[in-house]
Protein backbone atom coordinates (compact mmCIF):
# COMPACT_ATOMS: atom_id res chain seq x y z
CA UNK A 1 0.00 0.00 0.00
CA UNK A 2 1.65 3.15 -1.46
CA UNK A 3 0.77 6.80 -1.27
CA UNK A 4 -0.51 8.11 -4.98
CA UNK A 5 -0.75 11.78 -5.71
CA UNK A 6 -4.07 12.34 -8.04
CA UNK A 7 -4.87 15.65 -9.10
CA UNK A 8 -2.51 16.90 -6.17
CA UNK A 9 -3.84 15.09 -3.45
CA UNK A 10 -2.47 12.16 -1.65
CA UNK A 11 -4.39 9.11 -1.56
CA UNK A 12 -4.14 5.62 -0.04
CA UNK A 13 -6.14 2.67 -1.38
CA UNK A 14 -6.04 -0.56 0.49
CA UNK A 15 -6.42 -3.86 -0.84
CA UNK A 16 -9.62 -4.26 -0.20
CA UNK A 17 -11.56 -0.53 1.38
CA UNK A 18 -14.37 -0.67 3.52
CA UNK A 19 -14.82 3.17 3.40
CA UNK A 20 -13.47 6.34 2.44
CA UNK A 21 -11.76 9.10 4.24
CA UNK A 22 -11.17 12.45 2.98
CA UNK A 23 -8.91 14.00 5.75
CA UNK A 24 -8.19 17.89 5.78
CA UNK A 25 -5.34 19.12 8.38
CA UNK A 26 -4.87 22.01 10.18
CA UNK A 27 -3.93 25.82 8.63
CA UNK A 28 -0.13 25.27 7.45
CA UNK A 29 0.62 22.05 8.08
CA UNK A 30 -1.86 21.09 5.74
CA UNK A 31 -0.22 21.88 2.76
CA UNK A 32 1.18 18.37 2.81
CA UNK A 33 -1.41 15.93 4.83
CA UNK A 34 0.80 12.53 3.29
CA UNK A 35 3.92 13.57 5.55
CA UNK A 36 3.13 15.38 8.81
CA UNK A 37 -0.04 13.18 9.45
CA UNK A 38 1.31 10.05 7.62
CA UNK A 39 1.40 7.52 10.79
CA UNK A 40 -1.85 8.20 11.92
CA UNK A 41 -3.73 8.21 7.73
CA UNK A 42 -1.19 4.81 7.17
CA UNK A 43 -2.87 3.89 10.32
CA UNK A 44 -6.29 4.31 9.20
CA UNK A 45 -5.01 2.56 5.71
CA UNK A 46 -3.70 -0.80 7.33
CA UNK A 47 -7.01 -1.23 8.69
CA UNK A 48 -9.09 -1.09 5.55
CA UNK A 49 -9.78 2.86 4.96
CA UNK A 50 -9.27 4.67 1.73
CA UNK A 51 -7.83 8.20 2.38
CA UNK A 52 -7.91 10.78 0.32
CA UNK A 53 -5.63 13.70 2.16
CA UNK A 54 -6.38 17.11 0.12
CA UNK A 55 -3.76 19.50 1.02
CA UNK A 56 -4.99 23.66 1.21
CA UNK A 57 -2.92 26.77 1.31
CA UNK A 58 -4.60 29.35 4.19
CA UNK A 59 -6.23 32.13 3.05
CA UNK A 60 -8.33 34.97 4.56
CA UNK A 61 -11.62 33.16 2.91
CA UNK A 62 -12.12 29.45 4.41
CA UNK A 63 -15.20 29.34 2.09
CA UNK A 64 -13.36 29.58 -0.92
CA UNK A 65 -10.96 26.79 0.40
CA UNK A 66 -13.09 24.68 1.34
CA UNK A 67 -15.31 24.42 -1.62
CA UNK A 68 -12.13 23.93 -3.67
CA UNK A 69 -10.88 20.69 -1.25
CA UNK A 70 -14.78 19.54 -1.76
CA UNK A 71 -14.33 19.83 -5.27
CA UNK A 72 -11.14 18.40 -5.50
CA UNK A 73 -12.16 15.95 -3.52
CA UNK A 74 -15.03 14.39 -4.95
CA UNK A 75 -13.06 14.98 -8.73
CA UNK A 76 -10.61 11.86 -7.26
CA UNK A 77 -13.40 10.08 -6.26
CA UNK A 78 -15.11 10.03 -9.23
CA UNK A 79 -12.06 8.84 -10.81
CA UNK A 80 -11.43 6.32 -8.42
CA UNK A 81 -14.97 4.41 -9.08
CA UNK A 82 -14.48 4.74 -12.68
CA UNK A 83 -11.11 3.15 -12.57
CA UNK A 84 -12.67 0.39 -9.55
CA UNK A 85 -9.84 1.24 -7.96
CA UNK A 86 -12.26 1.56 -4.64
CA UNK A 87 -14.38 -1.83 -5.48
CA UNK A 88 -17.87 -2.18 -6.85
CA UNK A 89 -19.96 -2.03 -3.74
CA UNK A 90 -20.93 1.09 -1.68
CA UNK A 91 -18.62 2.68 0.30
CA UNK A 92 -19.58 5.14 2.77
CA UNK A 93 -17.57 8.41 3.14
CA UNK A 94 -16.31 9.94 6.28
CA UNK A 95 -14.97 13.43 7.02
CA UNK A 96 -11.90 13.65 9.58
CA UNK A 97 -10.49 17.08 10.22
CA UNK A 98 -7.87 18.13 12.43
CA UNK A 99 -8.10 22.01 13.82
CA UNK A 100 -9.20 24.41 10.77
CA UNK A 101 -9.71 21.43 9.25
CA UNK A 102 -12.29 21.09 11.27
CA UNK A 103 -13.98 24.29 10.32
CA UNK A 104 -13.47 22.81 6.27
CA UNK A 105 -15.31 20.35 7.40
CA UNK A 106 -18.10 21.76 9.04
CA UNK A 107 -18.75 24.49 6.13
CA UNK A 108 -18.82 21.45 3.45
CA UNK A 109 -21.72 20.09 5.74
CA UNK A 110 -23.43 23.13 6.08
CA UNK A 111 -23.38 24.61 2.99
CA UNK A 112 -22.95 21.88 0.20
CA UNK A 113 -24.84 18.83 -0.52
CA UNK A 114 -22.74 16.17 0.50
CA UNK A 115 -23.44 12.13 1.55
CA UNK A 116 -21.48 11.95 5.00
CA UNK A 117 -21.74 8.54 7.58
CA UNK A 118 -20.08 10.88 9.70
CA UNK A 119 -17.33 13.35 10.57
CA UNK A 120 -14.77 13.45 13.05
CA UNK A 121 -13.80 16.68 14.43
CA UNK A 122 -10.20 17.07 16.11
CA UNK A 123 -9.05 19.81 18.16
CA UNK A 124 -11.95 21.78 16.51
CA UNK A 125 -10.22 25.70 16.55
CA UNK A 126 -12.38 28.70 15.10
CA UNK A 127 -9.85 31.63 16.00
CA UNK A 128 -10.54 35.22 14.45
CA UNK A 129 -7.81 35.97 11.88
CA UNK A 130 -5.64 38.43 14.57
CA UNK A 131 -5.53 34.48 17.13
CA UNK A 132 -5.09 32.55 14.26
CA UNK A 133 -1.86 34.03 12.48
CA UNK A 134 0.85 34.62 15.23
CA UNK A 135 2.26 37.80 15.71
CA UNK A 136 -0.38 39.82 13.28
CA UNK A 137 -1.56 41.63 16.63
CA UNK A 138 1.86 43.13 17.04
CA UNK A 139 2.26 44.61 13.69
CA UNK A 140 0.66 47.96 12.97
CA UNK A 141 -2.24 47.22 10.70
CA UNK A 142 -4.56 49.95 9.88
CA UNK A 143 -7.69 48.91 11.76
CA UNK A 144 -9.96 50.10 8.84
CA UNK A 145 -8.57 47.57 6.46
CA UNK A 146 -10.77 45.34 8.96
CA UNK A 147 -9.25 41.93 8.03
CA UNK A 148 -10.72 38.84 8.98
CA UNK A 149 -11.60 34.93 7.34
CA UNK A 150 -14.74 34.42 5.58
CA UNK A 151 -16.65 33.37 7.71
CA UNK A 152 -15.79 35.12 10.55
CA UNK A 153 -15.99 32.89 13.72
CA UNK A 154 -19.02 34.42 15.01
CA UNK A 155 -20.68 33.37 11.27
CA UNK A 156 -19.25 29.95 11.16
CA UNK A 157 -21.04 29.28 14.04
CA UNK A 158 -24.36 30.55 12.88
CA UNK A 159 -23.64 28.48 9.52
CA UNK A 160 -23.60 25.16 11.85
CA UNK A 161 -26.14 25.88 14.18
CA UNK A 162 -28.51 26.90 11.21
CA UNK A 163 -27.66 24.35 8.22
CA UNK A 164 -24.87 21.54 9.55
CA UNK A 165 -26.50 18.09 8.30
CA UNK A 166 -24.22 16.18 8.79
CA UNK A 167 -25.80 13.83 11.55
CA UNK A 168 -23.25 11.52 13.39
CA UNK A 169 -19.77 13.50 14.71
CA UNK A 170 -16.98 12.16 17.33
CA UNK A 171 -15.26 15.20 18.59
CA UNK A 172 -11.97 14.93 20.49
CA UNK A 173 -9.69 17.42 22.27
CA UNK A 174 -6.70 16.79 24.42
CA UNK A 175 -6.29 17.53 27.69
CA UNK A 176 -3.31 19.86 27.63
CA UNK A 177 -4.44 21.66 24.67
CA UNK A 178 -4.68 25.38 24.81
CA UNK A 179 -6.24 26.59 21.81
CA UNK A 180 -9.03 24.16 21.03
CA UNK A 181 -12.83 25.15 20.53
CA UNK A 182 -14.37 21.59 20.80
CA UNK A 183 -16.17 22.64 23.55
CA UNK A 184 -17.73 26.29 22.11
CA UNK A 185 -19.12 24.03 19.26
CA UNK A 186 -20.35 20.63 21.52
CA UNK A 187 -23.51 22.31 22.54
CA UNK A 188 -24.46 23.76 19.01
CA UNK A 189 -24.18 20.59 17.24
CA UNK A 190 -26.42 18.91 20.49
CA UNK A 191 -28.76 21.11 19.36
CA UNK A 192 -29.21 20.00 16.02
CA UNK A 193 -28.53 16.35 16.83
CA UNK A 194 -29.03 15.13 20.30
CA UNK A 195 -27.69 11.82 20.93
CA UNK A 196 -25.76 11.57 17.85
CA UNK A 197 -22.69 13.85 19.07
CA UNK A 198 -19.67 11.87 20.77
CA UNK A 199 -17.14 13.96 22.84
CA UNK A 200 -13.92 12.66 23.93
CA UNK A 201 -10.85 13.98 25.59
CA UNK A 202 -7.55 12.43 25.35
CA UNK A 203 -4.33 12.85 26.89
CA UNK A 204 -2.33 14.93 24.81
CA UNK A 205 -2.04 18.58 22.92
CA UNK A 206 -2.91 20.01 20.01
CA UNK A 207 -0.36 18.90 17.74
CA UNK A 208 -0.97 15.55 19.26
CA UNK A 209 -2.41 14.06 15.41
CA UNK A 210 1.14 15.16 13.85
CA UNK A 211 2.81 12.58 15.96
CA UNK A 212 5.32 9.78 14.39
CA UNK A 213 6.82 6.96 15.86
CA UNK A 214 10.09 7.52 17.30
CA UNK A 215 12.57 4.99 16.87
CA UNK A 216 14.48 5.32 19.82
CA UNK A 217 17.31 2.64 20.36
CA UNK A 218 19.38 2.42 23.55
CA UNK A 219 22.76 1.68 23.61
CA UNK A 220 25.10 -1.00 24.91
CA UNK A 221 24.86 1.27 28.35
CA UNK A 222 21.45 2.16 29.22
CA UNK A 223 22.02 5.14 30.20
CA UNK A 224 19.88 8.73 31.98
CA UNK A 225 19.58 10.01 28.35
CA UNK A 226 18.18 6.64 27.46
CA UNK A 227 15.81 6.32 30.33
CA UNK A 228 14.39 9.73 28.81
CA UNK A 229 14.61 8.68 25.00
CA UNK A 230 12.54 5.58 26.45
CA UNK A 231 9.98 7.99 28.28
CA UNK A 232 9.24 10.39 25.58
CA UNK A 233 8.95 7.74 23.39
CA UNK A 234 6.20 5.95 25.16
CA UNK A 235 4.51 9.08 26.14
CA UNK A 236 3.91 10.05 22.37
CA UNK A 237 2.85 6.56 21.34
CA UNK A 238 0.47 6.40 23.75
CA UNK A 239 -1.05 9.58 22.87
CA UNK A 240 -0.85 8.38 19.55
CA UNK A 241 -2.10 5.09 19.63
CA UNK A 242 -5.16 6.13 22.33
CA UNK A 243 -5.72 8.62 19.38
CA UNK A 244 -6.14 5.77 16.86
CA UNK A 245 -8.15 3.58 18.68
CA UNK A 246 -10.49 6.21 19.73
CA UNK A 247 -11.28 6.79 15.70
CA UNK A 248 -11.28 3.26 14.62
CA UNK A 249 -13.76 2.24 17.42
CA UNK A 250 -15.89 4.77 16.62
CA UNK A 251 -15.93 4.43 12.78
CA UNK A 252 -16.48 0.70 13.36
CA UNK A 253 -18.20 -0.22 17.01
CA UNK A 254 -18.33 -3.98 16.47
CA UNK A 255 -14.42 -4.05 15.58
CA UNK A 256 -12.40 -4.93 18.71
CA UNK A 257 -8.92 -2.68 18.62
Amino acid sequence: MEWQEISGSSVLIPRHPMAVIHFLGGAFVGTAPNFTYRWLLEQLGKEGYAVIATPFINTLDHLAIARNVLNRFESILDRLQANNSLGQRYLPIYGIGHSMGCKLHLLIGSLFSVERAGNILISFNNYPVKKAIPFLEQIDIDNSLNLEFTPSPEETTLIIAKSYEIRRNLLIKFSKDNIDETLMLNPVLQERFPNLIALQTLSGNHLTPLGQEINWQAGEVFTPLDAVGQWVKQSFARDLYNLRSEILRWLNPGKII
